[in-house]
């Protein structure tokens, strides 16, 4: 049986709304996860989909080796 690396991985979420209304999430670990939503909780639940599609795409082009069993956002 071969052993397997886990990693617990925490994202933190920052949230800022926009002058205009609009609200923008970012996982500031995770480079290329912001997202805008037209209210503060669809900021968040477009962020944190965008950061599994992020992760889901360096899993499958080798860019890192790390296995998520399960992963939590954290709102800052």
């Amino acid at each position: 049986m071969e052993a397997q690396k886990t990693i617990k991985m925490n994202l933190i979420i920052e949230t800022e709304q926009e002058k205009d209304g609009r609200w923008i999430a970012e996982a500031p670990y995770l480079p290329g996860a912001l997202a805008y939503g037209t209210s503060h909780q669809e900021a968040i639940t477009k962020v944190e989909a965008l950061a599994l599609r992020i992760l889901a795409d360096r899993l499958e082009h080798g860019e890192t080796s790390i296995i998520l069993p399960s992963i939590s956002f954290v709102a800052a």
